[in-house]
């Protein structure tokens, strides 16, 4: 029997053997999505059927809405999420047409964004033509001083401004998987600023936890409420009242979020109370308040 993996309307082969998903461009099917981890799963292919494993990643594998552990054996038409992105297993066919078939030798070159072209209901050209991930990209280390980090930084904080632009209007029209889509790579550039000690501009900071947050209540996807959470606990500071405000949305829409990753963030505020002024002390007041929502 053969198993094909249903992803952004395409059917993408699976051949006997391991299948890597993250975002390192040597997995076979690479991701630009910043809830996804460099090697998020491993799909083992035999030839009665596939079996799913978690490699660690930070935000779970989800099967048919349930987050797995250890090695799972999947049935054709399961669900599985990776980050924000679903796809679907399916069976094989003998025969399909060549603008369908997209094999496993061809997909580390596939990334999200390269797959966005294949998306049905695109926005206009000319709003697609305005923005790029490219542009709101952070540069790597090696271009940038560890003494002075944010004026190269802070250069990207109109990019994601226009960028953010376009994901509103998407968001107005009802299609958040496509904002998803549109945000994913500028979002991504953040986090990983974040998890490599990064200085981040305070306005950059906000303008992606407001989307992220954003993101969590309009697709009930509680990785993205635990975006927030680490990008902030990763700067040490209390969220904006504008981003906590959204996260209060987000927290009564997402089946589930972090809840240890959130107390390790109060716990750390908590720590720096002495340091907070009122206006932050009522911050984290209200932060706390979200962890009541997140265990009810």
């Amino acid at each position: 029997m053969s198993f094909r993996l249903r992803y952004l309307q395409h059917d993408l082969e699976l051949s006997e053997g391991q299948f890597a998903v993250g975002r390192n461009a040597s997995c076979q099917l690479s991701l630009d999505d910043p809830l996804v981890s460099r090697r998020h799963a491993l799909l083992t292919v035999g030839p009665s059927g596939v079996e799913i494993e978690d490699l660690q990643s930070r935000n779970g594998v989800l099967v048919n809405g349930a987050r797995i552990v250890g090695a799972v054996a999947l049935q054709v038409g399961d669900k599985i999420v990776i980050g924000s992105q679903e796809m679907t297993l399916v069976q094989g066919q003998a025969r399909e047409t060549s603008a369908q078939k997209v094999t496993s030798a061809n997909l580390p070159r596939m990334t999200l964004s390269r797959m966005e072209a294949a998306m049905q209901q695109p926005l206009s050209p000319q709003e697609q033509s305005s923005v790029s991930f490219s542009s709101v990209s952070i540069p790597s280390s090696s271009g940038v001083t560890e003494a002075d980090p944010e004026p190269s930084m802070l250069r990207r904080v109109d990019g994601f401004r226009v960028l953010g632009g376009v994901a509103e209007k998407a968001l107005a029209m009802g299609r958040a998987d496509e904002a998803e889509r549109l945000l994913a790579g500028a979002l991504t550039d953040v986090i990983e600023a974040c998890r490599g000690g990064r200085r981040i501009p305070a306005s950059l900071a906000e303008q992606a936890a407001r989307f992220s947050a954003k993101l969590a209540t309009t697709t009930g996807k509680g990785a993205w409420a635990d975006y927030v959470i680490e990008l902030y606990l990763g700067q040490g500071r209390p969220c904006p009242a504008a981003v906590i405000d959204e996260l209060y949305s987000a927290f009564r829409k997402v089946s589930s979020v972090d809840v240890a990753r959130l107390r390790e963030y109060l716990d750390l505020l908590r720590e720096n109370l002495p340091k907070f002024g009122p206006a932050d002390r009522f911050l984290l007041q209200r932060l706390e308040g979200l962890e009541r929502l997140a265990v009810r």
